[in-house]
């Protein structure tokens, strides 16, 4: 096998609503998550988070972006960007003990929707507002919700995207 050919780079691209802050993706997101949580309700100012999660080395953060990060809730292991032009979500930021860090990026703003995988899970289904018709895995509780996210990433993680 060529392994130049192994080697290239996906190069997607997601941005914030206006265009003003762009990522670049180099490898397919490791899963996809719809959030109920009050945190994620508040950030994306909506119902649910619809979110895909990427290892943070396959996104790049171009250095001059011009996102605001917050942090909502101590330990700070997620930093939650929002755009400083649109004021909408761009990018967040995961860093857990003893796990590798992680991107995570609102699933409406990556540009090529056939780079989107189907949903893997809904977590903190306890705190949803209305009811998800769907087929896909609910999770409600604090702990299973967590739970249920490091068993999904590690699956992704161990068998790929």
């Amino acid at each position: 096998m060529n392994k130049v050919a192994v080697n290239i780079s996906i190069n997607e691209i997601a941005q914030c609503s206006c265009g003003k802050n762009r990522f670049t993706l180099y490898k397919k997101p490791l899963l996809r998550v719809i959030c109920h949580c009050e945190i994620c309700q508040e950030f994306n100012d909506a119902p649910y988070g619809d979110i895909v999660i990427f290892n943070k080395a396959d996104v790049l953060l171009p250095e001059n972006h011009s996102v605001a990060f917050k942090t909502y809730t101590n330990p700070p292991m997620v930093q939650r960007g929002k755009c400083k032009s649109c004021n909408k979500p761009a990018i967040e930021l995961l860093a857990m003990p003893m796990a590798p860090a992680l991107t995570i990026i609102p699933t409406a703003n990556i540009l090529n929707k056939e780079f989107v995988p189907e949903v893997s899970f809904h977590s903190f289904y306890h705190r949803r507002i209305k009811d998800s018709d769907d087929a896909f895995p609910k999770y409600s509780g604090f702990l299973k919700s967590q739970v249920m996210f490091m068993l999904h990433l590690f699956k992704a993680r161990l068998l790929g995207p």
